[in-house]
């Protein structure tokens, strides 16, 4: 199979689809790997690294999309790559498209086969390929929210361990999961004052065995969220519910009730947030305050730390995307049903029902999909 790797495009996003490494890996298995020029240079790895590896460079994003049969990205296409994608040609990447119906309909319209990596799935029921990108984006929350605590950088001033004889800063951690989990190692290693908050209790349960009592584990009800938020002085949103829209557990009004000069780092963004009052940032401009609280809400988090970011996220798509090349995409997806689950949009239809029910389309069942 001929493999496509562009650069990508999206506002500070340096990761890369598939590193040198991965792509000798490819080559052995006798595909072809083409990269548009300079599509490595965020994590240092120039043209020359690439076809040492094998690969084969191509001036442009216009050359790689003409002629891969498989395009393998990180962050979702932005609207002159959907117009590049073609019926037939397999999409591997995240998408998040629950909130994104612009994208959605988008993809519906090119035809294409859209594979994303945060629904596939794995025999434990976790999401492998979007975990490695939550590790990252928990352990991120908790810097980004250290900084803009920092009276200079618009928070109250508060030190998130404070010191002897003076509290420590008071994080609070919806969701204890990848993301979640991650934060609370950060967060406790600074010596902050941790309470992670979660609907299940096995999960809670977990946590406790992890951390000991540092940690502080509270059932997830609205009171327990409201509650703890109003005395946070940092909230970190890490709740997920796969290939959906984040629920929204901090509404405008509680967003009201907050310390000014508190701060939201809303890691789930990228599936719409989980407070009323989130809206996707940059890099550029990461935050905005809404009634005196800060927010800070980039949508590719990882992104800030690309060499890590793709290593890691490569360490996990390599088996996937030599799957695909070397089956196909059909019979790939037949003998994965963890992978099948990846499988969003297929010749203009949605075929994950999720994405279905939130954005009000019809859901084809991928059995049929590869059945037909």
């Amino acid at each position: 199979m001929l493999i496509g790797v562009p650069t990508e495009i999206k506002i500070h996003e340096y990761r890369v689809g598939i590193t040198p490494t991965n792509v000798r890996e490819l080559v052995a298995h006798g595909h072809q790997v083409i990269i548009q020029t300079g599509a490595g240079e965020g994590i240092g790895m120039n043209d020359d690294h690439y076809l040492a590896a094998g690969g084969e460079i191509a001036p442009s994003a216009e050359d790689v999309f003409a002629q891969a049969e498989m395009i393998v990205k990180v962050k979702e296409p932005q609207g002159e790559e959907i117009a590049r994608l073609r019926p037939g040609q397999i999409l591997f990447t995240y998408l998040h498209l629950a909130p994104d119906p612009e994208q959605t309909a988008g993809l519906i319209k090119s035809g294409a086969t859209c594979i994303a990596y945060e629904t596939v799935g794995s025999p434990s029921g976790g999401l492998p390929l979007l975990a490695p990108m939550s590790e990252v984006a928990g352990r991120m929350s908790v810097q980004a929210g250290a900084y803009f605590l920092e009276k200079a950088h618009g928070g109250h001033g508060v030190l998130l361990g404070g010191v002897p004889g003076v509290d420590p800063a008071k994080v609070v951690v919806l969701g204890g999961g990848v993301v979640g989990t991650h934060a609370v190692h950060i967060a406790l290693g600074m010596g902050a004052d941790v309470w992670v908050i979660d609907r299940n209790v096995e999960v809670l349960r977990r946590l406790w065995t992890q951390f000991d009592r540092p940690l502080n584990t509270v059932y997830s009800t609205r009171d327990a969220v409201e509650r703890h938020c109003i005395e946070a002085d940092l909230v970190i949103g890490g709740v997920l519910i796969p290939g959906a829209e984040a629920p929204k557990l901090i509404t405008a009004d509680l967003v009201r009730k907050m310390k000014p000069g508190s701060v939201i780092v809303d890691v789930c963004i990228d599936q719409g947030g989980c407070a009323e009052t989130s809206r996707p940032t940059t890099h550029d401009e990461p935050t905005y305050v809404v009634d005196d609280v800060i927010h800070y809400c980039v949508a590719n988090m990882p992104g800030g730390v690309p060499k890590t970011s793709t290593h890691a996220l490569n360490n996990v798509t390599l088996p996937f995307v030599a799957a695909l090349a070397d089956k196909g995409w059909k019979q790939a997806l037949r003998d994965d049903p963890y992978l099948r689950a990846g499988l969003n949009v297929h010749d203009g239809k949605i075929t994950h029902p999720a994405v279905a029910e939130g954005l009000g389309y019809d859901f084809v069942d991928p059995s049929d999909v590869i059945a037909g």
